[in-house]
């Protein structure tokens, strides 16, 4: 499988360290804290009404990169790939 296959092979809803390592300006939401409207399933709340950077925001070979079992490895990787302060 190369590396295109596998990213959309990802799931995202197995995943969504988006919503959790880096900041979103457009929600007032720190880098490092759950997005409030993410569920404890992983799911976004708002998902029709999501903004803008949010529905932009589409999954790529990064995603590989910060796979993990827990939330926290994944953003942890996802900090550390993007240079984000924690």
């Amino acid at each position: 499988m190369d590396r295109k296959e596998a990213v959309d092979c990802l799931k995202c809803s197995d995943c969504a360290v988006c919503c959790v390592a880096p900041d979103i300006a457009s929600l007032n939401k720190p880098a490092g804290v759950p997005c409030e409207h993410l569920s404890a399933d992983l799911r976004c709340r708002i998902y029709e009404n999501r903004p803008e950077v949010c529905r932009n925001y589409l999954k790529d070979e990064s995603c590989l990169l910060v796979q993990g079992p827990t939330m926290e490895n994944r953003v942890s990787q996802y900090q550390v790939l993007f240079g984000i302060d924690p």
